[in-house]
């Protein structure tokens, strides 16, 4: 594989982390944003080009690949920023952009990519647990559509999401992998309601229940039942950008990190003179060594055509820095001492950003049991 950065990739990143570094102070990165102040970040990422990045430019986006969105993620994952960045982008617009019809593409995209407008990917349910097959909220087959009911769980920016891209069984059984379907739902739908709540790492989410909700032929995207394999692709470009924010998040940690121990004294001596500190510093810097090439594999073999190459590679990233990013993150907070507990110390911050995109479509110990499947299912082929 190929690492190498373009001169347009090294100016997309540098472009994005001047805005920033500029947008997000360093004393107040993690914080809970109010409404104004995420809709006025939300603008400056929209004219910088971040919200369309990975739609087409035919609908008014960029049409970057995984590549380009890593080096974005990257950045955003350095200053804990980009709050409803990548569920709008990744995957609601990318499932659209993939399968939906023109009818749906130019309002949608045009107005996502612009940032007007956001979607949000209605996917999670209580037992589902990760698992696509296991989705059962059913969207029954009526003379002119169909009705859905039912809860999407942990709907990230649910409560202020325009449009839902919503995944349902319209056929089979819970577990089946035929079955499922995605739809374009108008948030103004009548029979959505919201629970709206905030997730430890201060970023908005919601439960959104679907009661009675009409869902007519204009709303299908793509075929009936064909849902399966576009939901695991989408899924699969959204986790490998998550690694990447959680390979910028660590690295910034790590800055942090060796930084108090620098500056911090203890017996009359820096905190970096003890040999014991300076072993857990190293050991968090290998980690995130080895999550840079695991972020940088899982966005090659994302825009590679290959289902297969595509989730064992992204699976076993997200395993890898899941692990590896909760450990660096609990060190981190122990290096800090009684301090790194508090809310104004950032390194909490960083730990719950990390901690959150771990149990975000897939934590570390699903990965690595899909991965092992895969690998298993190969070898026995």
């Amino acid at each position: 594989m190929d690492f190498s950065l373009t001169e347009d990739h090294v100016a997309l990143q540098d472009a994005v982390r001047r805005f920033c570094d500029g947008e997000y102070p360093a004393h107040q990165r993690g914080n809970a944003e109010d409404a104004a102040l995420a809709a006025r970040r939300r603008r400056g990422l929209a004219e910088l080009g971040v919200t369309g990045l990975t739609i087409d430019a035919e609908h008014g986006g960029s049409g970057y690949g995984a590549v380009e969105t890593m080096l974005v993620a990257q950045q955003l994952g350095r200053a804990l920023g980009g709050a409803g960045w990548l569920a709008s982008g990744l995957p609601a617009a990318a499932l659209i952009g993939a399968a939906g019809s023109v009818e749906q593409c130019v309002p949608w995209l045009e107005a996502a990519a612009t940032g007007e407008k956001v979607l949000a990917f209605a996917v999670g349910e209580a037992d589902a647990r990760y698992d696509i097959a296991r989705l059962a909220v059913p969207a029954k087959e009526t003379g002119n559509g169909w009705r859905i009911d039912g809860t999407k769980t942990l709907v990230f920016d649910g409560a202020i999401a325009d449009a839902f891209v919503v995944a349902v069984r319209t056929s089979g059984e819970r577990g089946d992998t035929h079955g499922l379907s995605l739809f374009l739902i108008d948030a103004k739908t009548a029979g959505i309601a919201l629970r709206s709540f905030a997730t430890i790492d201060a970023r908005e989410a919601a439960h959104v229940t679907f009661s009675n909700v009409v869902a007519n032929k204009d709303d299908l995207i793509g075929e009936a039942g064909e849902g399966y394999g576009l939901i695991e692709a989408a899924l699969d470009r959204a986790n490998a950008a998550l690694c990447a924010e959680s390979v910028g998040a660590l690295e910034a940690l790590l800055e942090l990190t060796a930084e108090h121990l620098r500056t911090r004294t203890q017996f009359g001596a820096p905190l970096a003179k003890f040999q014991a500190l300076q072993h857990r510093v190293a050991d968090m810097l290998i980690a995130l060594e080895q999550a840079k090439s695991m972020a940088c594999a899982a966005a090659v073999a994302v825009d590679e055509n290959d289902p297969q190459r595509r989730g064992s590679f992204v699976s076993a990233a997200k395993a890898f820095i899941g692990d590896a990013c909760r450990t660096a993150g609990e060190w981190a907070i122990q290096l800090h001492g009684a301090m790194g507990m508090t809310e104004e110390c950032r390194a909490g911050h960083y730990a719950k950003r990390m901690f959150t995109i771990n149990m975000t479509y897939g934590d570390a110990s699903w990965n690595l049991n899909r991965f092992t499947a895969q690998r298993l299912g190969k070898e026995a082929a």
